[in-house]
């Protein structure tokens, strides 16, 4: 099922975006890491008693996300010329939307004064569709590079 052509393949190898997602992706893991740490610590009364260190993680965690989807709009708009939702990488789109929605909405519940165990349990629905959503980019990566491997094999590229 791969998406490239093999033109697609050489302008994704050389673009500057595909190195910044390489280098933004990973500290983005971190985040995601450190977050999930401190929410499940605070939410299990272990050593977190701030939920200042909640909010903090999720900030640092969101706007990460938002970094890696703005660069990654670049990246898709150098490649399949569309800033969004080309049809090569929708589904990956539409997950990194839903993880992003339910990043914001934690947000909205904090300006709404939510309760502590709903912005709890947003947080863990932001880091899952996190997960979903990154999972679908490494199965993606990992086809991508079978198909470059096979295109080389076949001397396509």
């Amino acid at each position: 099922m791969p998406r490239y052509t093999p033109e697609q393949l050489a302008k994704r190898n050389a673009s500057v975006w595909t190195d910044i997602q390489i280098i933004l992706a990973p500290i983005q893991f971190l985040f995601f890491i450190g977050g999930l740490t401190i929410t499940t610590l605070y939410a299990n009364d272990l050593f977190v008693t701030s939920f200042y260190w909640v909010s903090l993680a999720i900030l640092f965690k969101t706007l990460f996300f938002a970094l890696l989807f703005i660069t990654g709009m670049f990246f898709e708009k150098e490649i399949f010329n569309k800033w969004v939702y080309s049809k090569e990488f929708f589904w990956e789109d539409v997950g990194s939307t839903v993880a992003a929605s339910f990043h914001l909405l934690y947000f909205f519940l904090v300006l709404f004064r939510a309760p502590l165990e709903v912005l709890i349990w947003d947080a863990y629905l932001a880091y899952f569709t996190y997960v979903i959503n990154a999972l679908q980019y490494l199965v993606r990566i990992i086809l991508e590079k079978l198909n470059e491997r096979n295109l080389r094999i076949d001397g396509q590229l």
